[in-house]
């Protein structure tokens, strides 16, 4: 299958895009890097673009099948005015650009386009699928206006999931790029209370769940990508503190996280307790459902 994807170069997309490659598919990386990254992987080339602006890469779109759209600008630094436009606009600027690239095509696509966890807002203890409604702020209000965006390619008679990410757990990068050398200097510990949810997922999973939603033309619509047995902070802390055998004794105070980071800290002071109710009710059974036997596969 020709694949065409944004966001393919980052922590998230590098991966994915290799596990595709391996699999026979051909993949169409969008970058804004003139100089792509080599040697390039067999399956996989490069394509320089800008995707929250109009194009030439536009043109390339509709010869591909399947589009998977992972563009985004971190959102782990503190939100300033101009931060939170970055964010804004390289996801839903970006989405918006693809729907109508596909439009310009004649013939029926798949749109994976990612969203987050972050749509249902701070929610304590409530569990929540992807039922539940979203609420306001910053990624409430974000991720709602990403998804409309992507949800517009319906009309067009496309297939359309949207994908949920919980934070994705692998070698090299990400949220565990940042948490595991702190513990390993001794300097680990919990975020704030420590009693807020963690929503999860394996890398292998989350490439694994692309396979199983590309087999299962059903699934449409909203997609929790998080591992069935989302954990407290605290839990997580003393989890990665086993794995990496060093103590879990530096806590972080909200006052401080909050001074540091500003509107940002409260993302990771609250949280959400995320499952997988769809990928679940279809079959999809995860390799790593729990965080300790995750952490010490990417770890240990």
């Amino acid at each position: 299958m020709k694949i065409f994807m944004t966001g393919g170069t980052g922590f998230v997309g590098t991966y994915l895009s290799q596990e595709l490659a391996r699999q026979g598919h051909t993949i169409t990386i969008l970058t804004r890097r003139t100089q792509p990254p080599t040697p390039a992987q067999p399956g996989i080339s490069y394509l320089t673009g800008n995707p929250t602006q109009d194009g030439p890469w536009m043109a390339a779109v509709p010869e591909h099948d399947w589009i998977i759209n992972l563009a985004g600008a971190s959102i782990f630094e503190r939100w300033t005015e101009a931060k939170k436009k970055e964010i804004f606009e390289s996801r839903v600027r970006t989405t918006r650009n693809l729907v109508t690239a596909l439009a310009a095509g004649d013939r029926r696509q798949f749109l994976c386009s990612t969203s987050a966890v972050g749509f249902y807002g701070p929610r304590g203890e409530e569990e929540l699928t992807e039922d539940s409604p979203p609420q306001d702020g910053f990624l409430g209000e974000l991720a709602r206006l990403w998804e409309g965006e992507a949800m517009r390619a319906q009309e067009l008679g496309m297939r359309v999931v949207i994908t949920r990410f919980g934070i994705v757990l692998g070698k090299g990068g990400g949220a565990l790029g940042q948490m595991a050398p702190m513990f390993r200097r001794f300097l680990g510990g919990p975020l704030g209370s420590g009693r807020q949810w963690f929503s999860w997922i394996h890398r292998q999973d989350h490439a694994r769940a692309y396979d199983f939603i590309l087999a299962h033309p059903e699934i449409n619509g909203p997609v929790n990508f998080t591992a069935p047995h989302p954990v407290r902070n605290e839990d997580l802390t003393k989890a990665l503190a086993r794995v990496l055998h060093r103590p879990a004794v530096f806590k972080a105070p909200a006052f401080m996280l909050r001074l540091m980071l500003g509107e940002f800290a409260e993302t990771l002071l609250t949280g959400q307790k995320v499952f997988p109710k769809r990928l679940m009710d279809a079959g999809f059974r995860f390799k790593f459902p729990l965080i300790e036997t995750a952490l010490k596969d990417l770890l240990g």
